[in-house]
């Protein structure tokens, strides 16, 4: 009997051995870090989906469609002629405003050939450098495609090349440049 008391009880020392418990350790305190937020300004601020843009040096501006998917931004051109001037590929074309009939001939050296894809068509659009106003900003050499865009409402559409980093773009709004 007596081994049978020791037989039971070595276990349970064993196990209530086991059960003691060991101080919770306690987490250091950190000092609280202070976060700034930096609120990028945008220069445009809040724009919306149609905002008018003087193609420079033309005095009254055209209504271009905000395009955020757009990555770069294009002008209705008429009358495109590639010719080629002191060895380099050049491209004439004229930018005629539907509003009053403001015409402007432009020349510009072409920057790169780009291919439109779209569902069964592909175009090849020339990309120049055109000097832009939208509101208060004045933005040189800025990518255009020239397209034939008198299927279009609006005979300019600007991309992603010049609202990123310049305005929010809520399409809820219209003509916030005025």
């Amino acid at each position: 009997m007596k081994f049978m008391c020791i037989f039971l009880l070595l276990p349970l020392m064993m196990l209530l051995s086991a059960c003691q418990s060991q101080p919770t350790p306690v987490p250091e305190i950190v000092p609280a870090v202070e976060v700034k937020k930096t609120v990028k300004r945008h220069a445009l601020g809040v724009i919306g989906q149609v905002e008018p843009v003087y193609m420079l040096p033309m005095k009254s501006p055209l209504q271009a469609r905000i395009d955020t998917g757009a990555e770069t931004s294009s002008i209705d051109a008429d009358n495109i002629k590639p010719f080629e001037r002191d060895g380099e590929k050049w491209v004439a074309f004229d930018i005629i405003n539907r509003t009053n009939g403001e015409k402007y001939h432009f020349e510009k050296p072409i920057r790169k050939v780009t291919e439109i894809v779209r569902i069964n068509e592909h175009e090849k659009r020339y990309v120049v450098e055109m000097n832009i106003k939208m509101g208060h900003l004045l933005l040189s050499n800025v990518k255009f495609t020239l397209a034939a865009r008198d299927k279009f409402n609006y005979q300019v559409l600007i991309g992603r090349n010049v609202l990123t980093g310049r305005a929010l773009v809520d399409t809820a709004l219209s003509n916030t440049l005025n």
